[in-house]
């Protein structure tokens, strides 16, 4: 019954998709001289399916991303963007906001931030969730496994005349869920009551030698090959303006736990080519929660080293618009018994490149949480429609 479910979802998709004209990437409304309006959306409906091993199968089907934009400016080299989620809307957030900053790009090969941005932390998490090749992201750009998500503050872009060396720098203000089997960031702008609140200062570098190389995964069948390294860091630091799992030192809470500290490292790299795409990334996160004694979820005596790792690799089939995509990838923890791994395997069919598309994922999980035997499989089939 949930496998005709899942076939019939995924050929309603395919028949609805086949019927949408082929639309860009944002739609000037008003132009005239440096005075601008320009509106877009991503809507992203998705059939998601959970099998674990020794319990009952799952299945659900909703919006994963329903987001407008608008972008406009007025003034020279001043231009703004909002961008909120529908998709994503729970509890008192009626809706998520995700871009929502002021730039300006009247330097040389700079551009200045001012507002909500997406810290400059993660090759995948960099990566637009629309231009990704499997439907969900790996531990390493996940911001529920210590992924630095949006931050409220300042970042600065730059590159060499060449545009063959990138770098990026934020600093502003993050919040961290306390949840204790989680190390989630998450933006000041939609956190929740009980998150901690703290300060964050990501860099980043990214050399490109064959000249820039976008971080949008997918190639189609671009003639010259490009790669690129990067190397980037951050640190979180609690301000202590709201530790609600700790009193005098000592956590309140066995499943959540207040944290005082996180920084971590990221080594990526990227190939596009020939209608092949590669990326591979390896992060170590560190995390120490206010209770030095703490132990639970990702804790073991009140710290974790989080350790993740993510290879995939996506193949152009010849003559068709359709991508063979493969990826592995593991997380390991200080109190985890077992690394968690995760294999996948998926088909991405595209109408209008990254535009309009089908996708389908299937993931197989191991050692959920770090706990031996603790397996799950899971289907996931997402169309996309972006303009």
């Amino acid at each position: 019954m949930r496998t005709s479910l899942l076939f019939g979802v995924v050929a309603a998709l395919v028949c609805s998709a086949a019927a949408v004209s082929p639309a860009f990437a944002g739609i000037k409304v008003y132009e005239d001289g440096d005075k601008f309006v320009e509106i877009g959306a991503r809507l992203q409906l998705q059939y998601v399916r959970s099998d674990p091993d020794g319990g009952e199968s799952t299945d659900d089907l909703f919006f994963r991303r329903l987001r407008p934009y608008i972008s406009g400016s007025v003034t020279e080299n001043w231009y703004g963007k909002f961008q909120f989620d529908l998709g994503k809307s729970s509890g008192d957030n009626e809706l998520a906001v995700k871009d929502a900053y002021m730039a300006y790009s009247g330097w040389k090969n700079k551009t200045l931030y001012i507002g909500n941005t997406k810290t400059v932390f993660s090759r995948e998490f960099l990566t637009s969730s629309k231009r990704q090749q499997m439907i969900e992201r790996s531990f390493v750009g996940d911001h529920n496994y210590g992924a630095p998500d949006r931050q409220l503050g300042f970042r600065l872009d730059g590159t060499n005349d060449s545009k063959k060396i990138g770098w990026k720098v934020n600093f502003g203000s993050e919040s961290l869920d306390p949840d204790a089997k989680k190390l989630d960031f998450d933006s000041p702008v939609v956190r929740n009551s009980d998150f901690n609140e703290g300060v964050i200062f990501a860099a980043r570098v990214d050399v490109n030698p064959r000249g820039p190389m976008k971080f949008d995964q997918g190639d189609f069948r671009s003639k010259e090959g490009k790669f690129s390294f990067s190397l980037a860091a951050f640190s979180w630091t609690n301000d202590d303006d709201n530790n609600t799992y700790t009193s005098g030192g000592v956590s309140t809470s066995t499943s959540k736990a207040d944290v005082d500290s996180a920084g971590g490292y990221e080594v990526s790299a990227g190939y596009r080519g020939g209608g092949i795409s590669i990326d591979g990334q390896y992060n170590l996160i560190s995390a120490d929660t206010v209770d030095g004694t703490f132990t639970g979820g990702l804790y073991r005596n009140g710290t974790t080293d989080i350790d993740t790792y993510a290879l995939e690799a996506g193949f152009m089939l010849l003559g068709q618009p359709v991508e063979l995509v493969l990826g592995t990838e593991s997380l390991d923890a200080d109190n985890y018994r077992d690394a968690w791994t995760r294999n996948s395997v998926g088909l991405n069919y595209f109408m209008n490149k990254h535009k309009t598309k089908v996708q389908f994922t299937y993931r197989m999980g191991e050692n959920l949480n770090g706990v031996p035997g603790a397996d799950e499989d899971e289907a996931f089939v997402q169309f996309q429609f972006v303009f």
